[in-house]
């Protein structure tokens, strides 16, 4: 559990920092000056301390300084009713992370406190996470250290010059465009055209025209000639994103560009000849829909000359850490703030979440939090939306029966449930337990007893 120290000669600021921090669920130890503090930080190890400046026989500064000396890592809060600017620059220089008022929003100093507690927390784990870095692989716009990315990567660099058709499978958000692109950047067409369009995000009665083109009059609003992708595509790469939404008449239309190398334009009577590479993604499972005759074999098999497999992100968090610092550093740049670092407990609640719009959903969290946050770490709150968690312990209650339930008794069953999942999952580490639940180690040691869990 998080220990703090409150050194104040204010028996009223004791008292009310002493219950609004344990109320928080920290451990909290309390003295009335700067040489009994100091000697208990002899005696015994401290997160963090807060400090009155003013105090008889050894005022906040000179605690402050003698608190480095004694345990640099220790983070140092000032509380003053005197505060200047001059007395600010000097408290930092001797090491505080920060000073607030005795007037203090009790809102504002919690936030300050689980800020600097972030902060030790994210120092602390910095070495392990910055080798995670040096040992991260960078290929085109990608970054991974998981191996089955890795092995995607080695294909890419193999198939590159090769003309083979290439399918990608994977869920939604998995990156199948990126790998595209590093197909495309990987060969001989990489300064020609990459061209990318999404199969199922365009109505059927104009997917058509944008991939084949069309003629002058050929229908209503056809006022001149409009070639398609594959024309804008020549040389290139053309991208067919959900390739599984093609409807089966374009179907047909694309497997003769594929088999034949030529298509006409709505409208037109020429053969166009077009030499593309064609690269498919989807989402579905395109062989069961082969078998169910919503998509043609034959173009299925055109196709799928080269699969490529790309694993959801919550079969790769190995991967998270540096995806999370990759996307941090990014949008910091974009937003013109200052690199934004992530603390280790936020880093824990990603490293949790089973992320179903996988790689893109990380994206989209690190930029809104990176947008939203004011200080330079990224912290837990401005991440997942707090009922990401709750609606995944939710989904897993139980159905309301039928002849109805004691609700008392259930919501007990339910809480010894996630109480002995908790410690087997710590390996019985009752502290590490109390954390994941975010309780005291005193409540739940208390209804370790109540439940009689063994």
């Amino acid at each position: 559990m998080t220990r703090i120290l409150v050194v104040d000669d204010d028996a009223g600021v004791r008292e009310l920092l002493e219950i609004m921090l344990t109320r928080e669920g920290y451990s909290v130890v309390c003295e009335a000056d700067g040489m009994k503090g100091l000697n208990r930080c002899r005696k015994e190890n401290f997160d963090l301390i807060l400090t009155d400046l003013k105090m008889p026989k050894m005022d906040g500064l000179e605690f402050l300084k003698s608190v480095k000396e004694l345990s640099p890592g220790t983070l140092v809060i000032l509380i003053t009713a005197y505060a200047t600017g001059e007395t600010a620059v000097r408290a930092m220089k001797e090491g505080a992370y920060d000073y607030v008022e005795k007037d203090f929003d009790v809102d504002d100093l919690k936030r300050l406190i689980r800020q600097a507690l972030d902060t030790k927390g994210l120092k602390e784990e910095q070495a392990p996470f910055q080798r995670d870095s040096d040992d991260a692989v960078h290929f085109g716009d990608m970054i991974a250290r998981n191996k089955d990315m890795l092995r995607i990567f080695s294909t890419v660099r193999k198939i590159g010059d090769t003309p083979a058709n290439v399918l990608l499978l994977g869920e939604s958000g998995t990156g199948k465009e990126l790998v595209a692109r590093a197909i495309h950047d990987h060969g001989p067409q990489a300064k020609l055209p990459f061209v990318a369009i999404n199969c199922g995000g365009i109505p059927e009665n104009l997917l058509e025209s944008e991939l084949f083109g069309h003629m002058k009059g050929s229908f209503t609003n056809a006022y001149f000639d409009k070639p398609g992708l594959f024309e804008a595509a020549r040389g290139g790469t053309i991208f067919l994103d959900e390739v599984g939404e093609l409807p089966p008449p374009l179907q047909v239309k694309l497997l003769r560009v594929v088999q034949e190398k030529t298509f006409r334009r709505i409208g037109g009577i020429e053969d166009i000849k077009v030499n593309v590479r064609i690269i498919s993604a989807t989402n579905q499972d395109l062989e069961k829909k082969v078998r169910e005759g919503g998509f043609r074999e034959d173009l299925y098999y055109r196709l799928n000359v080269i699969p490529i497999v790309i694993p959801p992100l919550r079969n790769r968090r190995e991967d998270i850490p540096i995806l999370t610092k990759h996307f941090a550093e990014k949008f910091s740049r974009i937003y013109g703030k200052e690199a934004r670092a992530i603390s280790a407990y936020a880093l824990g609640l990603l490293l949790e979440y089973p992320f179903p719009g996988n790689v893109r959903e990380l994206e989209n969290i690190i930029e809104r939090s990176v947008a939203l946050e004011a200080s330079t770490i990224v912290l837990p709150e401005n991440l997942l939306q707090p009922s990401s968690v709750l609606e995944r312990v939710g989904a897993s209650a139980l159905d309301l029966p039928e002849e109805g339930v004691d609700l008392n008794e259930a919501v007990s069953l339910f809480e010894k449930s996630l109480i002995e999942k908790a410690l087997q999952k710590t390996k019985g580490a009752k502290n590490k337990a109390a954390e994941l639940l975010k309780v005291t180690d005193d409540s739940l040691k208390y209804k370790i007893e109540k439940f009689e869990i063994v």
